[in-house]
């Protein structure tokens, strides 16, 4: 029985959502393993959209368990408004298909508040955050001052706990000069949304270890070069992206890792700040984000478009252990004359095959490109590999070939249906 991680090679935004409910059909348990309601993915089903920031990508899927796992920090209320607006639409949600850690931390309006102050006074050096207050709450997780999904269910572990977590907070707000947040106020608010989120609470690593004899389906949110160790730090998010954080944020046995599929878009993109070396300013990149539609399912802001950045694709694989490629919105480069794939880059007049650490020679990379002819054909729809265009197919096998890694489906839009399956992850 075959387990599989689904993680993001470049910076989010790859396509996870369609790829991880297209796999979900096989599985028989969909676990999201970090990130928060920051993550945003959009899935196409029969002409209807649906939009997820928390719930695992599953949850749109009949007879499959979706599972919050302790690594993810969860703003109860949106999270409550997210379920709401999937039975709106006919998703059934309950506690039978849908089970959180006990031990996933909360997040606050505190936290989203002071995610807000922090960029707004950053200036030049913001982040570029969604504001959702995601890296506050992992701050307050790692200062061991957080709030977990199952002190909800006792209001006087919760009266400590918020003493504690605002004599922190408080005193940063007062030398920020800003208004002191009342323990009484979050406590009701708090208890008021518990028994939405406690219903699906429980010990997730329990849940996980009857399941062993079911196949896994680890989703992760973001992508790797946003990892907050392996990423372009600090422009990263709060938590580690890489397929390894499977394990730890949902309490299973890394040796139940089977196989790490990583998402990879046919060119690249990026929300908010930071390097980004194959980035294009111009109307190649406007053209590919018309096309693509690249604007954040979470922020609605609109996506840096560029080149496919080989290298950065390579050190993800590496980094991250994928086994397989999902190489994903092939479709949109249809209409070019030219396609290019970054190989190399300069730095001070030397090549380099690799991400530097260093910010600031990040920033300096110059990409060293090879050029492939565009096809300048329609690829929509195409559900078999040998019906793609002869010069599809030479730019995909020269992105196997360069990344050191097979490529085990393409996606040819974002319907769930237009997909090549060449390897199947959970079939090998």
């Amino acid at each position: 029985m075959k387990n599989v991680v689904v993680t993001g090679s470049q910076w989010g935004d790859e396509g996870k959502g369609k790829i991880v409910d297209w796999l979900s059909s096989e599985a028989d348990i969909i676990v999201r393993f970090q990130g928060g309601h920051n993550a945003g993915h959009t899935l196409v089903i029969d002409d209807k959209v649906f939009k997820l920031h928390l719930l695992p990508s599953g949850i749109i899927r009949k007879n499959k368990i979706s599972i919050i796992g302790n690594g993810v920090v969860i703003d109860p209320w949106a999270l409550s408004n997210e379920i709401d607006e999937l039975r709106s639409k006919g998703i059934e949600i309950t506690e039978n298909n849908l089970f959180i850690s006990d031990t996933a931390n909360l997040i606050l309006p505190i936290h989203k508040e002071m995610d807000e102050i922090r960029e707004d006074q950053a200036g030049k050096s913001k982040i570029g955050t969604t504001r959702r207050g995601i890296g506050p709450a992992y701050e307050d997780k790692v200062g061991r001052r957080g709030i977990r999904v199952g002190d909800l269910a006792s209001e006087s572990a919760l009266n400590q706990k918020l003493e504690k977590i605002l004599l922190h907070h408080n005193s940063i707000r007062k030398g920020l000069e800003k208004k002191i947040y009342n323990k009484d106020q979050i406590k009701k608010e708090l208890l008021d949304i518990a028994p939405k989120i406690l219903k699906y609470s429980m010990p997730i690593w329990k849940k996980l270890d009857e399941f062993k004899s079911k196949k896994i389906l680890f989703e992760g949110a973001q992508g790797v070069l946003l990892d907050v160790d392996h990423g372009t730090y600090p422009f990263v998010t709060s938590s580690n992206t890489v397929s390894a954080a499977a394990a730890i944020g949902s309490g299973c046995g890394a040796n139940r890792i089977d196989y790490v599929l990583g998402i990879t878009k046919a060119y690249t993109t990026r929300v908010g700040e930071g390097p980004f070396p194959t980035e294009l300013k111009d109307s190649i990149g406007a053209k590919i984000g018309d096309k693509g539609k690249e604007f954040g399912t979470t922020t609605s802001r609109k996506r840096r478009c560029g080149w496919l950045d080989g290298i950065l694709v390579r050190q993800s694989v590496k980094i991250s252990g994928i086994n397989g490629i999902a190489l994903t919105k092939l479709d949109v480069l249809d209409e070019l004359e030219e396609i290019k794939m970054c190989v190399s880059y300069e730095l001070k007049g030397k090549k380099i095959d690799y991400l530097p650490s260093s910010i600031e020679e990040q920033l300096n990379l110059k990409p060293i490109y090879k050029s492939f002819e565009g096809w300048k054909c329609s690829t929509k729809g195409i559900k078999k590999f040998n019906d793609l265009p002869d010069k599809a197919k030479i730019y995909i096998k020269d992105i196997e070939k360069f990344v050191e890694t097979k490529i085990s489906c393409i996606s040819t839009s974002p319907e769930r249906k237009d997909t090549i399956l060449i390897e199947d992850p959970f079939n090998i």
